[in-house]
């Protein structure tokens, strides 16, 4: 064989040692790389099963906690069991009517222009000095709990300015802590978490709607509103209002294990409440009290123009804050259901033994347990129509979905009676009803009275209904 040949053979076999091993080196590589993918992969599974497993036990202990708080409410009471409510789910054995022919065998509802000795009230001034004052107290007692004499004050912190074009509108947003003082027990801590967005641009104070707001797991987006549409936060700044978002369940948790925690554990020392105390609702409502009594002391505030709106259980605690906190001018509630405008004396979506059960009781005064047990709500010194009328003279604006896609649960026709029914109080006081006790069809306005309603197409939000409601706002925010 030839030295060429010799050669060309030698360099063929060098050139396979050279593939062989770069061809190991490269494989070696690939997997070392999917093995350490496989790795990462296998500690955020592992991360995420901690945390799952972290989260599964704090809810087992929470739920364990809670049972115990509610059962010694209902030893407080001498109560040994208490009715189910029905099921929010249509097809299941024990669901919630929805049957409109069987929603009212209650035929009467206590008369919020009665006063308790019978005789009927005719003027404001009766209104105010007696009447207004029964309903209060019967509010107080049974249903929403006495709200405490000691609360210490709040202090408040802003921790951050910042410009913010986020909704396509220049603006100002504060992050501000109110600090609640512990000094009576130390080993509570409670603080308020608020923040306040205006116009960048505004030429002095202007108006603010404050919105009860939801903590949100890590990475969770809220859906956009359909294409052409503008969320409520860009349509207040380009009407020249501002917007704040109070979060309730910073300072008083939402379920019964919070209530030795919180604003309500800390005047109680971390002690059980009595039955007429305070429920989770009446302290979401103070908290928006204080984050009024900060607006006072701010200067891009129109303090005298600010408004209050919450959906679902948030709608709750707006109406029951536009009632006890007279300093709020306009409430926006959404879908607040059973224990918010719904008129309680109706067999329709969410009942009374719902509310007074160990899921939502916190919610509530102890006392208001009673209802679901020995009473019924038939026994209910008051009703939804007369904390609407609590509101009065200042205009509410009641909201709800469509029963399609937000279902029957909430009962749009009974949060709609209760505002109808609260008219009378209204018309009292010099201001305009709902104008009609008529249920209305869907996507029908009602807005030429003081008090308004409108069920809008879509699901469990106030959306689609914020630009109504900004449009009825302006009639009293000039």
């Amino acid at each position: 064989m030839s030295p060429s040949m010799l050669k060309i053979i030698s360099q063929e076999k060098n050139d396979q040692k050279i593939i062989h091993h770069r061809f190991k080196k490269n494989t070696m590589k690939k997997i070392t790389c999917a093995l350490f993918i496989a790795l990462i992969a296998s500690f955020h599974c592992y991360s995420q099963f901690k945390l799952s497993l972290a989260d599964s036990i704090r809810r087992d202990s929470i739920n364990r906690v809670t049972q115990q708080d509610y059962n010694s409410m209902l030893a407080q009471l001498h109560i040994t069991s208490t009715r189910p409510g029905p099921s929010g789910n249509p097809s299941a054995p024990n669901a919630a009517n929805t049957d409109e022919s069987k929603a009212s065998p209650y035929t009467t509802l206590p008369d919020p222009l009665t006063l308790k000795s019978g005789k009927k009230v005719t003027d404001a001034k009766t209104w105010w000095s007696k009447r207004r004052p029964e309903i209060v107290e019967d509010f107080d007692r049974e249903i929403y709990g006495r709200m405490p004499k000691n609360i210490p004050k709040v202090n408040w912190e802003v921790v951050s300015v910042t410009n913010d074009t986020s909704d396509h509108v220049p603006a100002i947003t504060k992050k501000l802590i109110g600090h609640v003082d512990n000094s009576s027990y130390a080993s509570i801590t409670v603080n308020i978490d608020l923040t306040l967005t205006v116009p960048a641009n505004a030429k002095g104070p202007v108006p603010v709607i404050m919105e009860f707001g939801f903590i949100f797991p890590p990475g969770f987006r809220l859906p956009p509103p359909p294409a052409g549409e503008k969320n409520w936060r860009q349509q207040l700044l380009e009407k020249g209002w501002g917007y704040a978002v109070l979060i309730p369940a910073s300072y008083q948790a939402d379920n019964g294990a919070g209530l030795t925690q919180g604003i309500i554990g800390l005047v109680n020392k971390g002690q059980s409440r009595k039955p007429d105390d305070w429920g989770t609702l009446r302290a979401w409502a103070w908290g928006a009290s204080r984050a009024l009594d900060y607006f006072e002391t701010d200067k891009s505030v129109d303090a005298k123009h600010v408004g209050i709106e919450g959906l679902s259980r948030y709608g709750k605690a707006t109406i029951v804050t536009m009632a006890y906190e007279p300093r709020l001018a306009i409430a926006f509630v959404g879908s607040s259901g059973a224990g918010g405008t719904k008129i309680l004396r109706r067999v329709f979506g969410e009942q009374v033994e719902n509310l007074a059960s160990s899921g939502e009781y916190h919610w509530f005064a102890g006392n208001f347990i009673k209802y679901a047990g020995p009473l019924t709500p038939n026994d209910l010194p008051v009703d939804a129509h007369e904390l609407v009328a609590l509101c009065a003279p200042r205009p509410v604006f009641i909201s709800s979905g469509s029963p399609k896609v937000e279902g029957n649960w909430v009962d749009a026709k009974g949060m709609f009676l209760g505002g109808a029914y609260a008219g009378p109080v209204y018309k009292l006081l010099g201001k305009k009803d709902l104008g009609t006790i008529e249920f209305p069809p869907i996507e029908t306005t009602l807005t030429d009275g003081d008090i308004a309603f409108r069920q809008h197409s879509g699901g469990h939000t106030t959306g689609p209904n914020w630009s109504y409601f900004i449009e009825f706002a302006s009639r009293y925010f000039k």
